[in-house]
């Protein structure tokens, strides 16, 4: 199946700094803020546009139980994940576990652009965090 750089997530602390330096330093363009408050999720999420290229800038909102305070803690801030945009979600998933790839089903869900999205175990992808979305109301 076809896949194609979807966005970079990068975990942060201080996510009006970041911005900042996304927006005055990269001349990036900020599309949108808002908070996920669903279990496993827990985070600030701002969305930048880099001359067509996405970067999501995660900063958890429960120190607790966020997924993205735990990556800060066990490897710091910086990359989280990487992002690949697929045509069809279940396909890829299904094409994933015939090839032995094992995918975070409790990680499957639909965010407030519409985009599906799961995560690949990092176990069988050399730890790297890899999502996979697709976005079946453009489509």
């Amino acid at each position: 199946m076809k896949k194609k750089l979807d966005h970079i997530g990068i975990a942060v602390r201080d996510l009006d700094s970041s911005i900042n330096f996304y927006v005055t330093i990269m001349n990036g363009t900020l599309l949108d803020r808002y908070s996920s408050h669903a279990p496993g999720v827990e985070s600030e999420i701002a969305v930048i546009d880099l001359n067509g290229d996405r970067i999501e800038l995660l900063s958890p909102t429960n120190n607790t139980t966020s997924p993205i305070a735990r990556f800060i803690k066990q490897k710091g801030k910086g990359v989280h994940h990487i992002a690949y945009r697929v045509d069809n979600l279940d396909e890829a998933i299904n094409e994933l576990e015939q090839q032995g790839v094992r995918v975070l089903k409790d990680t499957l869900r639909q965010n407030k652009h519409g985009r599906r999205l799961i995560y690949v175990n990092p176990a069988d992808s050399e730890g790297t965090i890899i999502e996979y979305c697709d976005y079946p109301e453009l489509d």
